[in-house]
């Protein structure tokens, strides 16, 4: 399901290319889309999931599914309240938010110069965009009670509805406003509404569904709350550095924007796929390990985590360096993309290999800080949370007046590197888990493998003129490099001893 959703995401990102390009208007859609995306992830599928899923994991092991309808009640129903407050906020702060965010605009404003209608855009079209915060906030909850009780696909499926909405309003509404930019935005509203509706059938047959309640003074919501608080930092610090990266941007030349969120989105297929993916997973697994004090098994599964983004992360970053040209042209190289030659190509490849170098290590957080959650401790990643936060703006310091939006990029992969190794090293310190012997190995095999994989590749693509053939033979060009680059990686995986089992099973490496 998580594959569908991704798939159909560079579908969107691919019609959004077409109709905006990298340009002003493009710049100012993705800043406006930008903000509520940061705030969910920090209030809901971040800091809040990760603090209510091992309650509510408590909860049902414990108390069983009559107490936990009376928590999900009460959880919404305080979540949902604060969410529309924040909402209502939101939208009348607009030209306050951007403001803060879009300082480049702002002070253009201020100053009368033509990039000022830029803020002028965005103040508005986030009026659109922002109440999305409330409808996938509540989206979260839900999905994560259903992912609590192995019912991943639901919450899995979800986003494929955000990515029908998109698509259909900028095919079908983009002549009906001034901008095209506000079509999207349109479709943004509709789809957290749609995805929140979606969910509430599933809940209901599972009898999961009950009538939100204000109750914030409750003893488990003051538990989610407490964990809930440093989490924000812990959980969402890419998110944070991410945002920060706009503002910067926001200072650079038009496109800067649309560069890193072009480049980004390929970054965010294999990202969401596999790390997120698996993330959603392991979090309620570790859950009911920890409360069972299973500490072997809470090992073993860490253990399991990190050889499976290893497997699978290593590839895909070699992958995404070497044949991100080819990539960016047959998705996003149409229409007004090319308005300005191949050049947007060039740029956006470019972050692609900035934001590749952090590949894995973006995808270990997300397997390794549910390490700390599973435990309800929070206050750990949240300090290693914030030494990555100073680091990424010390890195963009350093970085961004050479490198421009390419060293906001580097930043942003050196920045999740220290995170992922300070996580390494804070699970080892507490006796929570210890790389084992066996993946260790086995991470230095894919690693051997991918380095082969890449090199058959790029020599194969430079036999290739695909910059000069059409989109259909780019297409078919593609899909012969993609099946090249599993067939060589699997096959040279085979060679050096993995077996499927050492990934499918959790006690891989006894077994």
């Amino acid at each position: 399901m998580t594959m569908i959703s991704r798939v159909l995401g560079l579908v969107r990102d691919s019609v959004v290319a077409n109709l905006l390009g990298a340009s002003a208007v493009a710049d100012v859609f993705l800043f406006a889309n930008r903000i509520p995306n940061f705030l969910r992830r920090l209030f809901a599928e971040g800091a809040f999931a990760q603090a209510f899923v091992p309650v509510l994991s408590e909860i049902k092991s414990q108390h069983g599914d009559d107490k936990v309808r009376e928590f999900i009640a009460k959880a919404s129903g305080t979540l949902g309240v604060i969410l529309l407050i924040i909402t209502i906020l939101g939208v009348i702060g607009s030209p306050i938010i951007v403001a803060v965010f879009g300082t480049g605009w702002f002070m253009a404003w201020l100053d009368g110069e033509p990039a000022g209608e830029k803020f002028e855009l965005a103040a508005m079209m986030l009026k659109l965009t922002f109440p999305y915060l409330f409808f996938i906030s509540l989206v979260a909850l839900s999905g994560a009670v259903l992912n609590v009780y192995n019912r991943f696909a639901v919450a899995a499926f979800t986003p494929v509805l955000l990515n029908i909405c998109l698509i259909a309003c900028a095919l079908l509404l983009h002549d009906q406003f001034s901008s095209p930019g506000f079509a999207l935005a349109v479709g943004v509203f509709l789809g957290g509404v749609v995805q929140l509706l979606f969910q509430i059938p599933f809940l209901y047959k599972a009898r999961l569904l009950a009538k939100p309640k204000w109750a914030w003074q409750d003893e488990n919501i003051k538990k989610v709350r407490t964990l809930m608080l440093p989490a924000i930092f812990g959980v969402s610090v890419s998110q944070i550095n991410l945002l920060l990266d706009t503002v910067i941007a926001s200072l650079l030349t038009t496109g800067s924007i649309a560069w890193l969120y072009y480049s980004d989105r390929l970054i965010e297929f294999p990202l969401g796929l596999f790390g997120i993916g698996i993330a959603t997973v392991i979090l309620p697994a570790l859950s009911k390990l920890h409360v069972e004090q299973q500490g072997h098994r809470f090992q073993a599964t860490l253990d399991w985590g990190v050889r499976f983004v290893i497997w699978l992360g290593l590839p895909a970053l070699f992958g995404l360096i070497v044949i991100s040209p080819i990539i960016i042209t047959v998705l996003f190289g149409h229409g007004e993309f090319m308005a300005e030659g191949a050049n947007n190509i060039e740029k956006v490849s470019y972050g692609v290999t900035a934001y590749a170098l952090g590949l894995v290590s973006f995808m270990l957080i997300k397997v390794l800080a549910p390490g700390f959650y599973a435990q309800q401790n929070t206050k750990t990643p949240v300090k290693v949370g914030i030494i990555a936060l100073v680091l990424n703006m010390v890195f963009n310091i350093m970085l961004a007046p050479f490198w421009g939006y390419v060293g906001l990029a580097l930043a942003t992969s050196l920045s999740a590197t220290c995170n992922a190794l300070l996580l390494f090293y804070f699970l080892s310190k507490q006796g929570v888990y210890h790389i084992s012997r066996f993946s260790v190995i086995f991470s230095f095999k894919c690693l051997v493998s991918a380095g082969v994989m890449a090199g058959l590749v790029f020599y194969v693509e430079r036999l290739c003129a695909w910059q000069q053939d059409t989109l259909s033979g780019q297409i078919i060009i593609l899909s012969g490099l993609l099946i090249l680059a599993a067939f060589s990686y699997f096959s040279m995986l085979l060679l050096l001893g993995i077996r499927p089992y050492m990934i499918k099973n959790v006690m891989g490496a006894e077994s």
